[in-house]
């Protein structure tokens, strides 16, 4: 089954700190978005599967976040959360048109 999405902007480019997170809200999803030293946009879950870290205010290492809370590193491309921990967050599709950064999300 094809689930539907809508882009959702949530700032422009230049305004996302490098190697820092920024934390938005789309309906009821808390989404913490990444602007990579690479210069990709990764947008993932705000929460960690663990003891619910707030991902956005983690240290952003190559393509990892850490929790801030147990220092679980995560892949911001892949949502999965490195050995020898387990389990993984939610992705978010993003897009950069006209120097503006649009998450996808899937509509309810």
């Amino acid at each position: 089954m094809e689930q539907t999405v809508r882009k959702v902007f949530i700032g422009n480019y230049e305004d996302l700190p490098v190697s820092l997170g920024k934390a938005v809200v789309v309906e009821d999803k808390e989404i913490a978005v990444f602007r990579l030293s690479n210069g990709n946009i990764k947008a993932i879950e705000n929460k960690c599967p663990h003891k619910g870290g707030v991902l956005s205010e983690g240290i952003v290492s190559g393509e990892h976040v850490f929790c801030p809370l147990h220092d679980w590193k995560i892949n911001v491309t892949d949502g999965l959360v490195q050995a020898p921990d387990e389990g993984c967050v939610q992705t978010y599709k993003t897009s950069i048109e006209d120097n503006q950064v649009y998450v996808e999300v899937p509509e309810k």
